[in-house]
C-alpha cells in the first residue's frame, strides 16, 4: 500500500471528511484492521485564509509548498492538496516536490467523463467560481462546459463556505439558497453540479436534490484510494 500525503487544515472540517473517507475506503477494500497509511501536515487556516483575501497567492504558495515538502520527506507516496481553491498554486508546489499531485479537478473530470456529463454547474469559493485555474483545465482538458451562477449568487456561496461552513455551522436556510441556485444551474442546462468547495458537502448532500451532485471530497478521496493499493 502507497503512503497517502494529506495536505489539510483547508479547513480542517474538510479534512476530517477526507481522514474518514480514506480509512472506511481502505478497510472496506483490505478488510480486518487495515486502515490507510497517511502522511498529514495540517495548516492553520487563518493565515491561508487573511492571503487569499488579500490575493497574496504566491505567499500562500510558498507555506503549501513548504507543507507538501515536509509530507513527502515523511515518506509520502503522493499528494492530496485537501481543498479546491489551493489548487490554484498546484504549478508552484509541483516546482519543490518529487512525487506526483493527484488533482482534485482531473479526479472530478474522471468521473463526470465516466457519466458522459458533458455541461456542469460549479459551486464553489468566489476564487474557484471567478478565476480560471479550475474551469479552464475542466473545458480545456477534457472539453467538459462549466456554467457558475451569477454574481449575487457566487456571493452568497462564497460567504456561506467562510462565515458558516468553515466555522463548522450548518445553516437550513443556507441549505435551502443552495438549492435554489443548483436548481438554476440546471435551468441553464447543467446536468450535474459539482460541489466544488471541500465544505459544501457538509451542507448539500444528494439526499436534497434530484440534480446529480459531485462531491469533490468524495471523488478525490476515492481516487487516492484507488492509487494507493494499485500496486497491491
Amino acid at each position: 500500500m502507497k503512503t497517502i500525503g494529506m495536505l489539510g487544515g483547508m479547513s480542517w472540517e474538510s479534512t476530517a471528511s477526507y481522514y474518514r473517507v480514506l480509512n472506511e475506503g481502505i478497510k472496506s477494500a483490505l478488510g480486518g484492521f487495515h486502515s490507510a497509511k497517511i502522511c498529514m501536515v495540517s495548516v492553520d487556516f487563518e493565515e491561508i485564509e487573511k492571503l487569499q483575501q488579500a490575493g497574496n497567492w504566491e505567499r500562500t504558495g510558498d507555506i503549501l509548498a513548504q507543507a507538501a515538502r515536509s509530507i513527502e520527506a515523511g515518506g509520502a507516496d503522493f499528494l492530496l492538496i485537501c481543498t479546491n481553491t489551493m489548487h490554484k498554486v498546484v504549478p508552484q508546489i509541483e516546482k519543490q516536490i518529487s512525487i506526483p499531485i493527484l488533482h482534485i479537478a482531473d479526479a472530478t473530470a474522471d468521473r463526470l467523463k465516466e457519466n458522459n456529463v458533458k455541461c456542469v454547474g460549479l459551486l464553489g469559493t468566489r476564487f474557484t467560481m471567478e478565476q480560471e485555474f479550475y474551469k479552464k483545465r475542466l473545458s480545456d482538458k477534457f472539453g467538459i462546459d462549466v456554467l457558475v451562477p451569477d454574481e449575487k449568487q457566487r456571493s452568497v456561496i462564497h460567504n456561506v463556505i467562510y462565515d458558516e461552513l468553515c466555522m463548522g455551522e450548518i445553516n437550513d436556510n443556507s441549505r435551502a439558497s443552495y438549492l435554489k441556485i443548483i436548481d438554476e444551474l440546471k435551468q441553464q442546462g447543467a446536468e450535474a453540479v459539482i460541489l466544488g468547495c471541500t465544505e459544501i458537502a457538509l451542507l448539500v448532500q444528494q439526499a436534497h436534490t434530484s440534480v446529480p451532485l459531485y462531491d469533490t471530497t468524495e471523488i478525490h478521496a476515492q481516487q487516492a484510494i484507488a492509487y494507493a493499493l494499485e500496486s497491491l
